[in-house]
């Protein structure tokens, strides 16, 4: 906020400028009505002279406080849209540094509320703030000092009713206060439903839950209307009672008034100044009112996205570079991981080494920690007990930067983003020039295709792939992963949408193409895990067997349950026994 605060001092002195020219105004009118209208001063004849005299300054006065107005328009905007600005991004670039676990206990919704519309509302208090509290402020003890010089037993009416309608104030925002949050937290729930209902349409279409769909977002908005029109009702109160008092405040002044003229000690005009002021302070507590239900949601934004700013990463960054004379060494050393929040562990006393260019099958039931295992080795997470080492190194001491530019990852579920599919196979290296876009694509079994659309590797891609089928998203995936030209390549279970036939071609591809690249593939088919160097077989988190297709078939009954499971299919077919 530091950087913009000269925009900010602007906008407060031109807001200065701007009220002190409404403040001056009903003095004027005063001197126009009692000598240029009523005479009072000169025997009781009106003088045009001073009304033409006094009219002309109103006007420069009123012009000039228009021109003050506008520049502090300006620069409360500029403070508060830059000042947003800078919040949204620092929030987005804090994000991007989150461990999965902590993605996790925000929730997606959650956080794109606070991104998008918390931020807004931290910007709108901003420019609340600075516009508001100075223009109210001005207004409200203006109104009182200009009161008090005009005429003390109005002034005094005044401070009378200030009393209650501060405790008016102060009560109402005490009630309002608490449901900003819960606003906000309601705001989370909708968005978290609009996330999951859009990813999920074909799948809630498909399973004819549409109507179960739209009576739950519909309960989730009606809880949030439900506090909106809480808060709305509290501030509706309000409003009348305090317009009330001061409409109270003006018939005293007026009956004061009535008695101070016929003492003369008061003449019309400074009664006219007096309801003129009057009304410059009751809507200077009417702003105040809003400013505060401005602020009182802006605050409780801003504790929403300080949550995130002030959010230390989890994961520490190491120091080491990740120059090392070995290229794409595994090992694993009595590793164990535990999920946070859990109790049970997912991996237990992992020991196993991988060594350069060895490709290398990992298969289990369902649950037993192969995606956790290879999710340790990029530190998407940190173990809980052990060690993983790359190169020799303890992926905990690299920059997490130069540990993962040494892994590629392509995952069971196809990310992709609504651009070109040259674009979208570059993300794995953005310096790659076309040929080795189409050279990746060559190896992954997806050149074909591609080359079939009418704009080749320009055809744009639908919004997470949904012009894509299944197969061919999981073969952009892993051209991604192969474009990076990384000492580790692993596959989750990322052949799992594509014919036995395309996939033994990628594997023969991936043979010639990158021989001393490691390859950890995660498996469910026989046929897939059998071309691996080595199988390594997990069972409850733990290494149950390590070895070739036929010494795991003869020594290992986890293995010999999953291949008689597959005899028949393709075990039979692609010669497994």
């Amino acid at each position: 906020m530091k950087r913009y605060l000269h925009f900010a001092i602007l906008a407060a002195l031109f807001m200065v400028g701007e009220v002190l020219m409404d403040l001056i105004q009903p003095g004027i009118m005063s001197k126009i009505v009692d000598d240029g209208v009523l005479g009072l001063n000169h025997g009781g004849t009106g003088n045009l002279d001073i009304i033409w005299t006094l009219g002309v300054q109103m006007t420069a006065l009123v012009l000039f406080g228009g021109l003050c107005g506008s520049l502090n328009n300006v620069f409360v905007h500029l403070a508060g849209q830059s000042i947003g600005n800078e919040i949204r991004k620092d929030c987005f670039r804090r994000i991007m540094t989150f461990s999965f676990p902590q993605i996790d206990r925000f929730g997606t919704g959650s956080l794109v509320t606070r991104v998008t519309n918390d931020i807004t509302q931290v910007q709108n208090f901003v420019s609340q703030f600075v516009r508001g509290m100075i223009r109210t402020s001005l207004l409200m003890f203006g109104s009182i000092y200009f009161m008090f010089r005009l005429n003390r037993v109005f002034g005094c009416i005044v401070l009378c009713a200030f009393p209650f309608i501060v405790g008016c104030l102060v009560f109402c925002l005490a009630k309002a206060n608490p449901l900003f949050f819960k606003l906000q937290a309601q705001l989370d729930s909708i968005n978290s439903i609009m996330q999951e209902d859009v990813s999920g349409i074909r799948i809630i279409k498909a399973c004819v839950r549409e109507l179960y769909e739209k009576l739950r977002f519909g309960k989730a908005n009606d809880e949030l209307i439900k506090t909106q029109l809480h808060v709305l009702v509290i501030f509706a109160f309000m409003n009348p009672v305090i317009n009330a008092l001061m409409y109270i405040v003006v018939a005293f002044i007026l009956l004061a008034g009535s008695f101070e003229v016929s003492a003369g000690q008061a003449t019309p005009g400074n009664i006219m100044a007096g309801i003129t002021y009057t009304t410059q302070l009751l809507n200077g507590i009417l702003m105040l009112v809003m400013l505060f239900q401005n602020i009182s949601r802006g605050l409780a934004s801003w504790k929403r996205v300080r949550e995130i700013l002030y959010s230390e990463p989890e994961l520490k960054d190491g120091t080491f570079e990740g120059e090392t004379e070995r290229k794409g060494e595994i090992e694993f050393r009595n590793v164990s991981f535990t999920y946070p929040g859990t109790e049970r562990n997912v991996l237990e006393n992992i020991n196993l080494t991988i060594h350069q260019g060895e490709t290398v099958a990992v298969m289990g039931a369902t649950g037993c920690g192969k995606t956790t295992l290879v999710n340790l080795i990029p530190r998407f997470y940190d173990v809980t007990g052990g060690t993983v080492l790359v190169d020799g190194v303890d992926v905990r001491e690299y920059q997490q930067k130069a540990l993962r530019e040494k892994v590629a990852i392509a995952l069971q579920k196809s990310e992709l983003f609504s651009t070109s599919i040259a674009d979208n196979i570059a993300w794995g290296a953005l310096d790659s020039t076309p040929e080795d876009i189409r050279a990746a694509a060559v190896t992954a079994q997806a050149d074909d295709f591609i080359s079939s659309t009418q704009d080749g590797y320009e055809t744009m891609v639908a919004e997470r792939g949904m012009s894509l089928s299944g197969g061919q998203k999981q073969r952009l995936s892993i051209a991604r992963a192969v474009v990076k030209a990384a000492e580790i390549l692993i596959f989750d279970d990322s052949t799992s949408a594509l014919d036995l036939k395309t996939e033994a071609d990628l594997y023969r591809a991936l043979q010639t193409t990158v021989p001393d690249c490691t390859k950890i593939i995660i498996a469910q088919r026989i046929a897939t895990g059998r071309r691996a160097d080595r199988i390594i077989v997990l069972e409850n988190g733990r290494v149950a067997a390590v070895g070739t297709h036929g010494e795991l078939l003869r020594s290992c009954a986890v293995y010999q349950d999953i291949y008689q499971s597959q005899i028949g299919k393709e075990g039979e077919e692609y010669g497994c026994r």
